[in-house]
């Protein structure tokens, strides 16, 4: 080999040990790790953040094995992903010869084609002649004789990190379903978009609902597998009973990387853009105000009729099936601010949570009586937000209530962390 052979060859030998793992061999192209998931953060203090990012799903070697000689359930939606061409793991693992006997589908349902709030039904996935549980119909929680034949359940959902993202709640009845049935529960894991802070109230679990189940904050900064071991270290399953987990980990992540989520994790989630806004925005589905539901850009929008000649932004909101069937304030032109171009980077400079719309758009809104509904009381965890806003706080008194409970939360949020 000549000296300009030798030097490439040892370039390549450099590279590869740059890179870490290899991909499995059995995997080929569907455990590629989509290209669009990787983005050097500024923010990232962590040498692995130019690394690819490689979610659980794509190390296929880790789990597959696990799988074989089970009768498998799967608890998944469209984000349950492989590979660069996006194969559902459904699909990818029928093909690997995985015995999967029933699909239990989140809100949204398996195929992610219904509307926000819909009632989903049992039914049978025309794709692969599975039978679908719905998780998001007249139950939240399988019942027994859903988990009939099941010995094994894989939970692969992408979650964005907030406390009234429902995902995490069917995580919960998932568990504690597992738990009384005696069914081990593997996770394979995702990143958090909204990892790289934890802020907000701690919800009053006087107030618990489907959107809020757990006393943590807003924002709680954990993946679906670190939030699955604080749902069974805290004891929230009923009786304090534990579900046997077996998680698969996320390689080359660590919480304050980038990460563009390939396929959207829910209908109204439906850029990069607005998974970034959802945990500072969403606080307006508890008021009269729309959030551009009925519209093609969702929560990063904001506005109301009402507000015409103090805003000069507009959009009409109309029903989109799928999407959004009945929107608030739904055929009227809505005046207020568009946040499509807003630079997220502000934020996540900030690493808390933006109060300043809501209170803007309280301290602008005509008739304050009719500016929150019954769902703010859910969406804040307790009442204290909304009569806090009502009584004129600043959010700097506004962020102090939020404490001592705040920084507890953190503290023994580090027990269950799995990475950095």
């Amino acid at each position: 080999m000549n000296k300009l052979g030798l030097g490439i060859y040892l370039l390549l030998l450099n590279i590869t040990a740059a890179c870490g793992q290899q991909l499995p061999k059995d995997a080929a192209s569907e455990s590629r790790p989509p290209q669009q998931t990787v983005n050097k953060n500024k923010y990232a203090t962590s040498p692995t953040s130019t690394l690819l990012i490689t979610t659980a799903a794509n190390q296929t070697q880790l789990y597959i094995p696990y799988l074989k000689g089970k009768n498998v359930g799967m608890v998944v939606n469209p984000t349950s992903i492989i590979g660069n061409g996006k194969t559902t793991l459904v699909d990818s693992l029928l093909k690997r010869g995985v015995a999967i006997k029933k699909i239990y589908g989140p809100e949204h349902g398996f195929r992610g084609d219904a509307s926000d709030g819909a009632t989903v039904t049992n039914s049978v996935d025309k794709r692969t002649g599975i039978p679908i549980v719905s998780l998001y119909g007249g139950k939240f929680k399988p019942t027994a004789a859903d988990l009939k034949g099941v010995n094994l359940l894989v939970f692969d959902i992408q979650d964005v990190g907030a406390r009234f993202y429902t995902y995490i709640s069917t995580l919960h009845y998932v568990m504690e379903a597992c738990a009384e049935n005696n069914v081990e529960l593997m996770i394979l894991d995702r990143p958090n978009p909204n990892g790289y802070f934890v802020d907000g109230p701690v919800l009053d679990t006087a107030y618990r609902s489907f959107i809020g189940m757990h006393p943590i904050p807003a924002v709680h900064g954990m993946t679906i597998a670190e939030y699955a071991r604080m749902i069974n270290g805290e004891g929230w399953l009923k009786n304090r009973i534990q579900c046997k987990l077996k998680i698969i980990k996320v390689a080359n992540y660590n919480r304050n990387m980038d990460y563009k989520l390939p396929v959207n994790p829910s209908p109204n989630l439906n850029t990069q853009q607005s998974i970034i806004l959802y945990p500072h925005i969403c606080w307006f589905e508890g008021t009269t105000l729309s959030l551009g539901r009925g519209t093609q850009f969702p929560f990063t929008v904001v506005g109301h009729p009402g507000l015409k000649g103090k805003y000069d932004f507009s959009f009409i909101p109309v029903s989109i099936p799928g999407m959004s069937d009945n929107p608030p304030q739904k055929n009227m032109e809505c005046f207020g601010i568009d946040l499509r171009k807003y630079d997220t980077d502000l934020l996540k400079k900030e690493g808390k949570l933006n109060l300043s719309w809501l209170l803007t758009f309280y301290q602008n809104f005509p008739d304050k009586s009719k500016f929150f509904n019954a769902y703010f009381t859910k969406l804040a965890g307790s009442e204290q937000l909304r009569k806090q806003i009502e009584g004129g706080q600043t959010e700097g008194q506004i962020r102090l209530s939020w404490e001592p409970a705040l920084s507890k939360f953190k503290t023994v949020r580090k027990k269950y962390l799995l990475y950095n």
